[in-house]
């Protein structure tokens, strides 16, 4: 009988110390943001302005942080989190959206899901106030990946997402930026040969590669990436850069990561920047940070390009990786770590 009491009393501590194991392990999440990586330097920024930008950081981390918090999906975390930051007029995406070289505001936005690699995308459409919805409608109630200008927008309404007059995007400050982009390149055509005083008109002056992205590691250990953006200020002929372009500025795959870039497109195009982070550690075994460091600090500085990525794996491991002077940035996760930077330091 003492025997037969051990062995239950044994029974009862294994279990429950397997149950305290698994419950800890499911309790794990975590939450990425960026708001845009660039010149972004400590000098030109006022401290109600860098306020401002951590606010704004801390509103969307928390949005999809609370989402995780109830137990629910990386997917629906990245989607609210991005919300936020297409509603917010600092950053270049939604409301805060740059002119292209006519006048308007062209939005571009991806999402994807590890689980299932499931993804979707829009891109040049004027009218949908959250674009990143609009990709999450063309990935779970479409046959298709990508949908672009009025097709989108159509697909997007007869879905039941929200519309606006183009004017909705419309900000003062950004209007201000595209005058003094046009000038700037108007000098550059004319001055092709006077490249330091190009140097000196610039240095003083901030230059961001405005795009918005989130990753997400929920309980169940699903990632989930997604990523926003207005383009580039003074873009021409319907030019598309790398967010809404899965495998490039946007990625997720559970046997590897959840990618969300920001930089200058064309070089990230070329350098099939997130899939190629994947890569390195499916095929080379390379662990998360190693991967991002590759391709960021190696790969796309040696093609000249600027910017950096945020990335996450099922084991909630984060990095942030960026090879310019700053990226917007923020991580938080259920172990208590809440951290908002800037800057490169």
């Amino acid at each position: 009988m003492k025997k037969i009491f051990s062995l239950f009393t044994l029974f009862l501590v294994t279990t429950v110390f397997a149950q305290k194991q698994t419950s800890e392990k499911q309790q794990r999440f975590v939450m990425v943001v960026h708001g845009g990586a660039g010149t972004i330097l400590k000098k030109n920024m006022t401290p109600e302005k860098e306020k401002a930008y951590m606010a704004g950081l801390q509103s969307a981390l928390m949005a999809g942080y609370m989402v995780l918090n109830k137990g629910g999906s990386a997917l629906d975390a990245v989607e609210s989190a991005v919300k936020i930051l297409e509603d917010n007029p600092l950053f270049n995406a939604g409301k805060g959206a740059v002119f292209t070289s006519e006048g308007r505001n062209e939005l571009d936005a991806a999402i994807m899901n590890g689980k299932n690699l499931a993804a979707g995308s829009v891109a040049s459409v004027t009218t949908i106030r959250h674009p990143i919805s609009a990709a999450r409608a063309v990935m779970e109630k479409s046959p298709h990946v990508m949908m672009i200008g009025k097709g989108a927008e159509t697909f997007a309404e007869q879905n039941g997402l929200e519309v606006v007059d183009p004017k909705y995007f419309y900000t003062e400050e950004r209007w201000r930026g595209l005058d003094r982009t046009r000038k700037d390149d108007s000098l550059k055509k004319f001055s092709s040969d006077s490249s330091n005083a190009m140097l000196t008109i610039k240095e003083d002056q901030d230059h961001k590669f405005g795009t918005v992205g989130a990753v997400a590691c929920d309980i169940l250990e699903n990632i989930a990436a997604a990523t926003s953006t207005g383009g580039m200020t003074n873009k021409q002929y319907g030019r598309i850069g790398d967010s809404p372009l899965i495998g490039i500025g946007t990625y997720a795959n559970n046997k590897t990561c959840a990618i969300s870039c920001t930089g200058h497109g064309e070089p990230f195009i070329r350098a099939v920047a997130a899939h190629d982070v994947s890569c390195l550690m499916e095929y080379k075994h390379l662990s998360l940070q190693q991967a991002c460091e590759e391709v960021v600090l190696n790969k796309l500085v040696e093609m000249k390009g600027e910017g950096g990525l945020i990335a996450i794996d099922t084991a909630g491991n984060v990095s942030l990786v960026f090879n310019c002077a700053g990226m917007y940035r923020g991580v938080k996760s259920s172990d208590g770590k809440n951290q908002i930077a800037i800057y490169g330091d």
